[in-house]
This record gives C-alpha cells, structure tokens and sequence, in this order.
C-alpha cells in the first residue's frame, strides 16, 4: 500500500478546486474529490486538509488516486486504510464483542420431519459460514485471551466499516492550539460541503467474485443466493446479511421474513373461509329471494337519489348479492376472530425470534450507539444559545423553552392542516359518489348493460360508482402522500432535534399518523359512515345542507363495497410501491453511469462503480418498514371484509424480499454498519395497530355486515317452527307509500322504466320501520332494536373473547426462549470464569518472571553474612 506524506498531500490538495467525497470501506476506505471550474473556498481547503492530518494521527493510513485515472477525469479517490492497531484500538473503545471460546451448548438436532425443509435451504457454507463462539467485549490489553487466529479477518466486513466510520464521525477540524467541539466529525463536513458524501465500498462486483482470492467476495454470494427472485422458496442468509450490511439491515430482513413466513398461515385459513363462501354459494337462500323473479322481481324499491334515480327492482342486484356471499358469511367470523388470535401470535413469536437473533448477533447488553445519540450538526449550528451541561460541566447548545413551544404549535398546526386536506379530500369523493351515482342510474335505467355491452351484466350503478370512486380516491392518496413526504421532513427539520435518534422518533410519528389517516379513511368511511345516516323515505338526510343525498347501502350491505375499496387501495399501493422501488433505481443509476460504462473494464473502477451508485440515505429503512406497516394494517383492521387480503400480501411481500435484496446488492451503494436491538418504534406502532384492529373488525361484523340482522331473523323472527332463512328479504324490507313522498325525492317522469305505472302504490327500502296506516307509521320497530342489541351484544363478546385469548397467549409465550436464556447465563459464567482464571494464570507469570529477574540479581551480588544474620534474626 502506498503511504502518501503530508507535504505531498497537501500539495496535491493545494491544485485541486473542488469539494470532495468521502468513502469508507470496511478496514480500506475512500476519499474523492472532484474539479469544479470555480476554486475551492480557503475555508474548506483548510478544514480538509486539518481533517485529513488528524486522521493519519489516529493511525490510518490514506492513499490518493489522481483525478485522470477517473472516469470524469474530474475527481480524486483518497483511499482510507485501517491496520490492526487502530482496528484494535478503537474495538476497545467500542467494547464489541469477540469470541474467546468456542460454545460447548449442543444444538437441538435436526428432527425427522426436517427433510422436508431441505428445497428451502441454501448451503451450509451461505448459511453457518462461523463456528458458535461465546464473546466477550474486546480488551486490547487482553488481547492473547481471545480467539484471534487471522487478524485481518478476526473483525468482520461490518464491524470493520463501522470502525472507520465512527473515527471519521468523531475525528476533528480544528488546530491543537483552537479546540472548537463544534468542528468534528464527517457529518459536520458533508452538511458543510467540505465533502458530498461518506459510504463503504462493496467488496466486489456483484455479477462475479473478487479477482485476488484472498478478497472476500460476500456481495457476490448474496446476489447469487438471496438477490435473485429465482430464489424467493429459499431462506435468507441472515448471518451473512448481518456480517456484510450490520445488524440494523439484518434484523429488518428477519423481521420481513418472519412476518412473510407467518402471513403464509394466516392466507391459508383465509383461503379456506373463501372456498367455503363459493361451496355454500347455492345454499345462499337470501341471493335465491333476491334474484327470484317472483320474489325479488316484484318488490319495487325506492329511488336511491333524488329527482335522476327510478323505481327499480331488488333481482336487478342479484349478481351484488351473489358477490357479497362470498365474503360476508359464517366463515367470516371465524376469520375475524382467527386473525385477532393471528396478530398476538406474530407479535409474540417475533419477541421470541428477536430475542434469539439478539443473543447469537451479541446485541443482548447492547445500547444506542454513540453517532446515534451524539448532537445532530444542525442542532448545533441553529442553536446560538448555549449553557453549561451539569454532568459534563461543558458549555453545550440548547433551544430555549418558547422558541420550542412556537416550533411544536407551527408544527402540530401544520399536520393538522395536513390531516384536514385529507378529510376534505375524501368529503370530495363523497360528494363524486352522490353526484356520479345518479347519472350512472340514469345511464342503466332500463337494464344494467343498456348503455354499456363490453362488461356485460358484471356492471351497475354500485359497482362503476365504488370503483371509479375508489381509483379516484387511490390517486388523491398518492399525490397526498408524495407532498407531505417533504412537508414531515422541513417540519421535522424545523423543530431542530436534537439528536438523531430524536429525529427518526419525530419523522416515524408524523409520516404514520399522516399515512394512517390518508391510507385507511376511506376505508373508515365505507365500513362505519355509509349507509349509516341516510334517514328514510320523506325524511331522507342530505350532505351538509347541500342537495346530495347522502349515500345508501346496496341490498347486500356495505361489505362488498369495502372490500371493492380495500383492494383497490392495496393492491395499487403495492403495485406502485414495487415498480418506484426496481425502477427508479434502476434508471437514475444507467443514467450516472453512462459515461464510465464506456471505459474499458479495467479503468472502471470499483470505487467509481460505486460512487456511481445510489446512496442509501437515512431514511432509507424507514421508508421499507413504513411500506410493510401500512401493509399490516389492511390485513388487520379490515381483514373481516377481504379474507384473501392475507393471500394478497404474501405474494407481494414474496417479491418485496428479493426486491429489497437486488436492490441492496445491486443498486445501491453500501450503507454503513449500524446496530440495532429491535425494529426500534415501529413495535409499539404494530402492538397499537393490533389492538385497533379487534375493534374495527367486530364493529364490521356488526354494523357493516349483514351477519347479525340474519342472525337475529333465524333465531328469533323466522316464521314457522323450522328455523330457516326465508322470508328474509321481506323481512329486512319497510314500506313507504309513493303519495307520501316528497316533490323533491321523487324522480322525474321520463326517468321512471317502462314497467312502472300508477297500480304501484308503495316502494321498499331498507330498514325496520311500521308500514304505512299504523299508528306508529315510519318509525322503528322492535326488530330494530333487538339487532341493535345483538350487534353491541356481538361486539362486546368478541373483543372480550379475543382480547382473553391475546392476553393468555401471550403470558402462555415467554418473551426470550428457554435456551436462550441458558445461554446468556452460561456465557456470563464463563467470561467471569475464564477472565479469573487467565489473570490469575497471568499474575502467576508476571510473579516467576519477577522471581527469576530477583534471584538472578541475588547471585551477582557479594555475599554478607553478617546482615543476613540480622535479618533473620529480626525474622
């Protein structure tokens, strides 16, 4: 390796006139810098130069490439090299753990039934590349105590890069003589544009191993073994994702793999209750009622708007009613309560899955790392006032206590904007159903297909109402989403965190409080909203004074509308979410890179490969937990309504593994090594989303489905001995005499269909009123209130049931496995025991060394055998 000297250093500095990169790569790392036609600022060539000396002082060794050996001829690569001393060093002052013995805890054989895990698993050799070891913090005075075979792989690819990386954060700018705590750090450097930007290098190209054969080629064996989606029935290397990109990327991996594993279970059940919906499909005797020409044929219902909607026929809902079978039967229930019982299962294998991973990737005693809570640059920078720290007695910058209360009101005013544009917006698509729903009855007054022949009988005013609807609410959430995006971080921004930790904490509540309310009020309003205050024939209510008629639900039930709208919004989610994440990527990086693709491969450097790359910003894990939350919380909070939305969610989440793998590995550069215990806030975000979703899924049952009313009517209304379902329809049905209807509610001459005439005399709706001529006409009936109180009856027993079954489950789980937990204590033991035993084997050593150097000395000193008398008399 080629040592470059100060003088040299700095002379070649001196000519160059731009800002500059800095890379790290795991115990090599990198610094470029690039020509601008402008001259660098005096300023920033000092801090440079200041920065780059007290790096040599640390000990690592820098190495500069010449700008005309670069693809644009325009920018220098100023290698960082870092030898065993400092890698030792700073090891100590990190405390990471190490091995110093190899485990003597057998691990639980492999069981009969194993072989048939075997397709699924990648080689030993991917999979187990290390021994089990147990580890103790490293102690560089102790060095002989641990199991150091090879010191130039005794540290792996990760820790080695966040070594360097945490010498580069906390290394200074500043002259001995001017201490400033202000001038530290590579961050200070980047935000200042001393350098453009600070990441890794891969080891290799991912496309084929490393030429020299002692160069590790872990890139390579992650593209060909976790990358590719022909690979997506096997398990991830998560021991080698964790040794190549740190503990922080590795336990999302596991959690998105384990949660894709447990999704698997909950979309076959989901799968079973849909098949029983198509096997009890002829059994269906309330859609047989409803598409009987003598039954359904003859009960006229009333106009479902004013003035534009007719008369109609209930059998010209018979396909509706068919479709809501398949998802709103008994089965549902069961899948309802299955998935309540589902989340606590996922929640408390995952603490369990956690635990093990904390144990085997030494994370157990671990704590936020230092960068993570140290002062974020612009803290400090926008942070004039200072005052003394009482724990460190230093003077450090504070914000006071109003400038913060005005930043936090600008700020929770700001989202609360936000969150009413939202509302505004879906009151605009309420305002887009009523308005469009009435000229798409218009449109099909004669026959549902009149008008429209390409869809044939699969279409009517509901279903092209909800969908178009539902698109355009889907298009209304994207947008939304793309601007508050920048909004949540200048806000954040505004609110000068103070530390980064801090940061992501604010950044996480905002953008999920947004998301949530964007993404899931639709489906909100369908489930609890619609259909629910529509009042009745002669008394209808309308939207906010306006002349829209607020909306009705089909004779059907709401369900099948929520479950138009649920899949809409998350299958385009996904849809869009997976083509941004694979192709973006994949241009902006064809685009940089187009001009060094047309060197020849050997002055195409790795380096410049990725510089060339896209960096993976801070943000970048969030945005992927984000994406599967949101995720989460549709197979869970309306789960009742869809039962194949678990299904849904594993072939996407299938795809979203080796997705987020290619692009890892492929299109982007390498992030820094960070550890982290747990997905951090993100847990707590999915023990609330779990909680809410009981309740949303029995208030569905109860008031979105049409399960209780039927219910009710079996056991309790149905005519004759025998319980059955006929005389449902009728049942469910009030009648209104057409002479009591308002002018305004009554529909336009031309608009009534050729079979209407003035024998008609009343019209149908749905609810649970007396008839016309009774002395309690128009108002609720008994029935009414009896499925009122078997529908707040239903809620309470089911949240019951299922929160009794959650909180048994999980006190029956323990949170850290069994084995586990031995482990811990027998590691403990043994570092007490064996660190007692090598210090006393070492004091031993210095003891006898010193007794050898002593009776030697004896020997050449002339003997007096006088005052040995006398000591030992005084003995």
């Amino acid at each position: 390796m080629k040592r470059i000297t100060g003088k040299t250093k700095d002379a070649t500095l001196i000519e160059m006139t731009n800002t500059a990169d800095a890379h790290v790569e795991e115990n090599n790392g990198l610094l470029s810098i690039s020509d601008r036609e402008t001259p660098l600022p005096g300023n920033q060539e000092e801090r440079r130069r200041l920065f780059e000396a007290n790096l040599e002082k640390t000990g690592l060794h820098l190495e500069l490439e010449d700008k005309s050996e670069s693809d644009d001829r325009k920018t220098y690569y100023l290698k960082i090299h870092a030898p065993w001393e400092v890698l030792g060093t700073f090891a100590d002052v990190l405390k990471i753990k190490v091995p110093f013995k190899a485990s003597d805890i057998h691990k639980a054989r492999e069981g009969s039934l194993n072989w048939l895990t075997r397709p699924f698993r990648l080689p030993p050799d991917i999979m187990s590349s290390e021994p089990d070891y147990f580890t103790a913090p490293f102690d560089k005075r102790k060095a002989d105590f641990f199991l150091i075979k090879d010191q130039e792989t005794f540290f792996p690819p990760s820790t080695r890069n966040r070594i360097v990386y945490y010498i580069l954060t906390h290394c200074p700018y500043y002259k001995e003589d001017r201490k400033e705590k202000d001038k530290t750090g590579i961050k200070r450097l980047l935000s200042n544009s001393t350098y453009t930007s600070a990441y890794p290098l891969h080891d290799c190209r991912y496309w084929k191993k490393a030429d020299q054969t002692l160069c590790e080629s872990e890139r390579y064996h992650l593209y060909k073994h976790w990358a590719r989606f022909l690979c997506f029935y096997k398990e991830q290397p998560l021991n080698l994702i964790r040794k190549y990109y740190g503990e922080k990327i590795g336990i999302y991996f596991a959690w998105l793999g384990f949660y894709t594993e447990m999704l698997f279970f909950a979309a076959v059940v989901g799968v079973i209750c849909f098949v029983y919906g198509l096997l009890s499909y002829d059994d269906n005797i309330t859609s047989k009622e409803i598409c009987d020409p003598t039954i359904g044929g003859k009960i006229v219902m009333c106009p479902l708007c004013d003035k534009k909607c007719s008369y109609w026929k209930l059998n010209s809902t018979c396909l509706s009613s068919w479709q809501a079978h398949l998802f709103d039967n008994e089965g549902t229930v069961f899948f309802a309560i299955f998935m309540g019982i589902w989340v606590t299962l996922f929640l408390e294998f995952w603490k369990r899955r956690q635990a093990r991973l904390e144990y085997e990737w030494d994370l157990v005693h671990f704590e936020e790392e230092q960068q993570q809570l140290q002062m974020r640059p612009e803290f400090e920078l926008k942070c004039t006032n200072k005052r003394l720290n009482p724990i460190t007695q230093e003077m450090e910058p504070y914000l006071p206590l109003t400038s913060k209360c005005a930043r936090f009101f600008v700020s929770g005013a700001t989202v609360l904007f936000w969150t009413c544009l939202i509302v505004a917006c879906i009151m605009g698509v309420i305002a887009y159903r009523l308005a469009v729903y009435a000229a798409f009855a218009r449109l099909m007054k004669d026959s549902p297909t009149s008008k429209i022949q390409l869809v044939g009988s699969l279409i009517n005013p509901q279903l092209a109402t909800s969908v178009t609807a539902s698109c355009i609410n889907f298009v209304i959430i994207l947008i939304l989403n793309f601007l508050y995006e920048h909004v949540a971080i200048w806000i954040t921004d505004m609110e000068i965190p103070k530390t980064h930790l801090e940061y992501e904490n604010k950044l996480t509540t905002k953008m999920f409080m947004f998301q949530f309310v964007n993404y899931y009020s639709s489906c909100f309003y369908v489930a609890f909203f619609k259909g629910k205050f529509v009042g009745y024939p002669g008394k209808y209510t309308y939207m906010f004074g306006s002349h829209l008629r607020n909306e009705e639900c089909a004779p059907g039930g709401c369900l099948i509308e929520l479950t138009t709208q649920l899949v809409i919004v998350m299958v385009g989610k996904q849809l869009v979410g997976n083509i941004q994440e694979a192709l973006l990527p994949l241009l902006k990086n064809w685009w940089i890179s187009r001009k060094g693709r047309s060197h020849p491969e050997g002055q195409y450097s790795r380096w410049e490969q990725d510089h060339d790359l896209q960096s993976f910003s801070q943000f970048g894990l969030f945005y992927e937990y984000l994406e599967m939350v949101i995720q989460f919380g549709f197979i869970t909070l309306f789960v009742a309504s869809f039962p194949l939305a678990p299904l849904l969610a594993l072939f996407n989440n299938i795809l979203e593994v080796r997705l987020d793998a290619w692009k890892f590995t492929t299109q982007f550069r390498r992030p820094v090594a960070a550890k982290a215990r747990n997905i951090g806030a993100w847990n707590e975000i999915l023990n609330v989303v779990a909680i809410l979703s009981v309740v949303t899924n029995a208030f569905i049952m109860a008031f979105t489905s049409d399960m209780i009313p039927r219910l009710v009517y079996l056991y309790a209304y149905h005519p004759g001995e025998e319980a059955t379902m006929a005389g449902y329809i009728n049942n469910s049905l009030s009648v209104y005499e057409i002479s009591d209807l308002r002018v305004n509610n009554r529909p336009d001459e031309e608009e009534n269909p050729a079979w209407f005439n003035a024998n008609i005399t009343t019209c149908r709706y749905r609810d649970y009123r007396y008839p016309p001529g009774h002395h309690r006409q128009y108002t609720h009936t008994m029935q009414f209130w009896h499925i009122l109180a078997a529908k707040m009856a239903f809620i309470i027993i089911m949240e019951h049931v299922v929160f009794v079954v959650k909180f048994f489950v999980a006190w029956l789980i323990p949170d850290v496995p069994s084995e586990v937990k031995a482990r811990i204590k027998r590691e403990r033991h043994l570092v007490q025991e064996y660190l007692h035993t090598y210090e006393v084997e070492k004091l031993k050593m210095q003891m006898s060394q010193s007794f050898c150097v002593t009776s030697e000395t004896t020997s050449l000193l002339p003997s007096t055998p006088d005052k040995l008398d006398v000591l030992s008399e005084r003995t």
